[in-house]
């Protein structure tokens, strides 16, 4: 992850943008919606977008993968202010950008790329934030372990990418081969970037809660009944 241009084979490349392409044109509808309703939050969502781009950026070697490299995936904040489809979105354009202009990933794995850090990673923090808040845990947890699961998911999913795409000897050896050699740098690289995002969500959290209460990420203020 990014997996390279023309790395993967032609069927699997158009079996990903298949996947994706609903979903991303769903996530448009929905910021539109969003930003129709809460134009406030568009510097929230711009931001969102920011830490994707400037954390999917830093590229490290995946020890052993050829075309392909580790980095943080800066979807767990998007996930949990926006939705997984909004961050699918915002992965998309950020994953066009870096394949155009950095060589980073490719335009004919696109669909791959997106379908791991734009639909699986965003999901699975979103999914994982909500999960956390319900069991009565803090906001500072969710996120923590939202951004974690959201990172490694995509590293998952990108494992289970290249075994179908390379099922060398079979499926089972070539997938877990990917996972334990993105193991190697994915786990700290998540456990840090939790670690990020959870410093930038409580000083986000001080400085306009009323926002975070608009999109529902946390709960309405409790008021004190007078009696």
């Amino acid at each position: 992850m990014h997996i390279m241009e023309n790395f993967l084979p032609l069927q699997w490349c158009f079996f990903w943008y298949l996947l994706t392409i609903p979903v991303v044109v769903y996530g448009i509808i929905q910021i539109k919606d969003i930003t129709e309703k809460n134009p406030e939050s568009k510097p929230l969502l711009a931001v969102s977008g920011a830490f994707i781009f400037i954390l999917s950026s830093i590229r490290l070697p995946s020890i052993t993968v050829p075309g392909s490299t580790s980095h943080p995936t800066g979807i767990g904040l998007g996930a949990v202010f926006f939705g997984p489809t909004v961050t699918c979105v915002l992965a998309s354009i950020v994953l066009v950008f870096q394949a155009l202009l950095l060589a980073h990933g490719g335009i004919t794995t696109l669909g791959a790329n997106i379908f791991s850090m734009g639909i699986i990673g965003p999901f699975t923090a979103w999914l994982t934030y909500k999960t956390i808040i319900k069991t009565g845990l803090s906001s500072s947890i969710a996120i923590f372990f939202a951004a974690f699961t959201g990172d490694i998911f995509t590293y998952i999913t990108t494992a289970f990418q290249l075994a179908f795409a390379f099922p060398i000897p079979n499926f089972n050896t070539a997938l877990f081969k990917f996972i334990g050699i993105y193991a190697i740098t994915q786990i700290p690289i998540s456990i840090a970037e939790a670690i990020l995002f959870v410093i930038i969500f409580e000083h986000i959290l001080k400085l306009r809660p009323d926002i975070l209460r608009l999109l529902k990420v946390i709960g309405p203020r409790k008021v004190k009944e007078i009696i």
